[in-house]
């Protein structure tokens, strides 16, 4: 699924749940859309009205430094985004992968 193990998707879950202020993880972009190529990083967005820049930082360490994921994820908090095309776009296309509301 969108190009990765089923292990990557269970560290993105865990890093996201260690956060409590995140209540969604959505992956856009390529990965998203189905046209991701090898290598491809993973975007994600994370939704939470009390979502700090601390704690996106710390979320991107937690990916890209802690869990032995081989791709490069990039982090934006959703609330924090100023262009409404790239808003638009996660909307359309993104793919919860996280959700406080419909944890397994």
């Amino acid at each position: 699924m969108y190009g990765l193990k089923e292990r990557d998707l269970d560290y993105i879950g865990k890093a996201l749940k260690a956060i409590p202020s995140i209540v969604e993880g959505v992956i856009f972009g390529s990965r998203a859309m189905g046209n991701y190529k090898p290598g491809s990083d993973i975007d994600l967005a994370v939704k939470g009205e009390g979502v700090t820049r601390q704690e996106v930082i710390r979320l991107s360490d937690m990916l890209n430094e802690v869990y032995p994921i081989p791709f490069v994820v990039d982090v934006v908090h959703y609330d924090s985004i100023v262009s409404e095309g790239l808003k638009r776009h996660i909307d359309q296309v993104g793919c919860i992968v996280y959700g406080k509301d419909h944890e397994s």
